[in-house]
């Protein structure tokens, strides 16, 4: 199915990709080995260009045998720490390990945490 998709969009030439809204700012582009590009669409529309076998957006070229997955996101994820947006910075009670240990901020290394703050609890990576 995906290559169907992605040989209609060649033959297309371009494509645009457009947010409606600001809820999806980030068009993601996900590589065959894990590896995420971000590419924020909020401002103005993005061109995706097909040429032979590479696709390009915007500044960026991928390998279309390389790709694995795209698609619109509420944040950056290819940034190593997503920012946690918190109202008040206050609000933030504790960040949590997943072995249930208390760590600061910048104890964070790459991994998984859980964030509690006075309205809830968000799960995090950095990586």
């Amino acid at each position: 199915m995906k290559k169907t998709l992605l040989s209609l969009m060649a033959m297309m030439g371009v494509a645009v990709a457009q947010a409606d809204d600001t809820t999806f700012p980030y068009l993601i582009l996900e590589t065959s080995d894990g590896t995420k590009t971000a590419v924020e669409v909020t401002s103005t529309d993005v061109a995706l260009t097909f040429s032979g076998t590479t696709l390009t957006v915007g500044d960026k070229t991928f390998p279309l045998a390389d790709l694995s997955k795209m698609y619109f996101a509420a944040e950056n994820e290819a940034a190593g720490i997503v920012e946690l947006k918190v109202a008040d910075e206050g609000s933030i009670i504790a960040i949590y390990d997943l072995q249930g240990r208390k760590v600061n901020r910048d104890q964070m290394t790459p991994g998984i945490y859980v964030v509690k703050t006075t309205t809830g609890s968000r799960k995090v990576t950095v990586k």
